[in-house]
């Protein structure tokens, strides 16, 4: 535990790496969909984003999710620093609560307005591929971690749960959003437990039904249990539309300044849509 602490900001950054690299090589030497943007640009700006808000969350919150853990483990704070269970079961509790609690938060996302206006930076892309994962509007990552901090206060979240929970959520939000396929038995084995690529694709598809399913990021089970559990898209997964309706134009979509202020125009009822369904 004290290793783990100790060596927290190392552990993340060597197993982010890790995994980011071996679904770079895997989408490259066997893509699942085609790409219809450029990669090197849609990279290009998807990174600047991811990037801008690693910098400006580092600005505003110094202490980060585990800063936040270790104040409320010295402060007694949360419910499981009072009830004196066995650390392990603490842990898998904790990580258990967070894990639902992002559920919510992103069932939450798709049904505020605002927030829905926010969360469409990532729905938006044109494409489905690991950078997808990790594309979200700045201040949509500002309320993701308000939301964190305050569960990770009212659960007492050990400070290893919320390590262990961090290294799942960024590794597990590149590998659900990755341009490949597990073999289909793989992935059907799979999904009564996590999320897979294909299940969580049908999450970013054009069609509202199967847009506002599959809300999970890492336990699968979540959707099953709610009702939010989509299986299969109306359109087969290789052909499948992704983004959504109202902004199909690069500009908007894959420019970083166009990310940035998405959430503030108005919605484009474009041509688009309807020449993407006939193909």
């Amino acid at each position: 535990n004290e290793w783990i602490s100790s060596n927290e900001v190392f552990l993340r950054i060597s197993i982010f790496s890790a995994i980011f690299l071996l679904m770079v090589a895997w989408e490259t030497y066997a893509p699942f969909r085609q790409l219809k943007v450029a990669k090197p640009r849609r990279w290009l700006n998807n990174i600047s984003l991811i990037v801008f808000n690693t910098l400006l969350l580092r600005a505003i919150f110094p202490i980060a999710a585990v800063g936040i853990s270790v104040i409320a483990e010295k402060n007694g704070w949360g419910i499981l620093n009072n009830v004196g269970w066995h650390p392990v079961i603490s842990i898998v509790f904790a990580i258990l609560i967070l894990d639902i609690v992002i559920y919510a938060q992103h069932v939450v996302m798709h049904a505020v307005p605002f927030l829905w206006r926010l969360h469409k930076v990532h729905h938006a892309d044109l494409d489905f591929d690991l950078t997808t994962g990790l594309r979200f509007h700045p201040l949509e990552i500002i309320f993701s971690m308000l939301v964190k901090f305050a569960f990770i206060i009212i659960l007492g979240a050990p400070v290893l749960s919320v390590i262990i929970f961090e290294i799942i959520l960024n590794g597990m939000s590149i590998f659900n959003h990755s341009n490949i396929q597990l073999p289909k038995t793989i992935d059907k084995l799979a999904r009564w437990f996590f999320v897979t690529p294909d299940m969580h694709r049908i999450h970013h598809s054009i069609e509202n039904r199967e847009s506002n399913a599959n809300f999970c990021f890492n336990f699968s089970f979540w959707d099953r249990l709610f009702n939010t559990y989509c299986e299969n898209p109306a359109n087969n997964q290789r052909n499948m539309i992704v983004g959504i309706v109202d902004f199909r134009q690069q500009i908007d979509v894959v420019n970083f300044f166009g990310m940035l202020f998405l959430p503030f125009r108005k919605a484009k009822k474009n041509k688009i849509k309807q020449q993407e369904w006939i193909k």
